[in-house]
Formats: structure tokens, sequence, C-alpha cells
């Protein structure tokens, strides 16, 4: 019956939804909120690679969040919040990196 029981709550866990933004990193506008999870969104983590930043639970991808988060509260542009990132990264960080001879 125990073993029943167990087996019930770990497939209930595992079957559940990976929420990787953290309380503490959401933002107290909404709509800045919905900008910064939109941007997450197209941002990839550079430690899974097959995730954005917004699903990934990487410390990197955390650090990503927080960055975006920050170029936002700060007055950036989406536009230039991504050329921000990209200048770091390299257009890889993009999940569909933008079409130039570089990436053709």
């Amino acid at each position: 019956m125990i073993r029943s029981i167990l087996l019930a709550i770990a497939l209930f866990l595992s079957a559940a939804p990976a929420f990787a933004v953290n309380p503490d990193e959401v933002l107290s506008d909404p709509a800045l909120e919905a900008r910064a999870r939109a941007l997450s969104a197209e941002l990839r983590c550079m430690v899974c690679q097959n995730q954005s930043i917004d699903d990934s639970n990487a410390d990197l991808a955390k650090d990503l969040r927080l960055l975006v988060r920050e170029r936002i509260t700060d007055g950036d542009t989406d536009e230039e919040v991504l050329s921000y990132i990209v200048s770091r990264y390299g257009e890889f960080v993009l999940l569909k990196p933008r079409l130039s001879t570089r990436t053709v």
C-alpha cells in the first residue's frame, strides 16, 4: 500500500511542469514582467542549449533572467536588451538567430 502511494506521488511530481523563474525574480509591474518573460523565451540557456533561459534551472540562466529584468527596468527597449546580450554571448544565445552572412 505504501509502495503504491509513493509510486503515485513520484509519478505526479515527475509530470509537473518545471517553472524556472523564481518568485524573487518576478518584477512588480505586470507589463514589464510580461516583456521579461517574452525576451527570456527567446534566449538560449548556454548550459542546457535546448531550453530557453525562461525554462532552465541553470545558474547562468538565472543570471541572464536577472540581467534581462535589470535592463528592462533601466529603460532599455526589447531590441536593446537582445543586442546587449548578443554582444556578450554571440548570436548562438538567440533561439532563433538573426539572418546574416554569419548565420547562413
